[in-house]
């Protein structure tokens, strides 16, 4: 039996929320966890936090037994700091540097753009 260990989506619409299962590989995404290991909340409280709960005992007891991660839990745990970061953290932050160099350089183009309307108007 191959386990996974996944996310399992338990919120609702506009309020997502996860539990962090050890699962079949092939079941369904919310089919009945063999185990809950954690839980996830994306959306950010009043401090601006995402909360993460995991049990690391049973995480590692799961690994022992020869459990894969999927791409969105592994990305989640190296976070974490419990598995090495994963290679898509690297290239989401490049992305959002990328976006906000470029968001900048707009900002100081427009800025720069309405001193000089607002020299000719003087």
């Amino acid at each position: 039996m191959v386990v996974a260990i996944r996310l399992a989506y338990y919120g609702c619409t506009n309020r997502p929320f996860f539990h962090i299962v050890a699962i079949q590989h092939k079941r369904a995404r919310n089919y009945q966890p063999l185990e809950q290991i954690g839980t996830f909340d994306p959306m950010p409280n009043a401090n601006d936090e995402k909360l993460v709960a995991v049990n690391f005992e049973r995480l590692r007891y799961w690994m022992a037994q020869g459990a894969r991660f999927s791409r969105p839990a592994a990305r989640l745990l190296g976070l974490s700091g419990f598995l090495p970061v994963h290679p898509y953290s690297y290239l989401a932050a490049r992305r959002n540097r990328t976006h906000l160099e470029t968001a900048q350089a707009q900002n100081n183009d427009n800025s720069a753009d309405t001193e000089n309307d607002n020299d000719k108007d003087s």
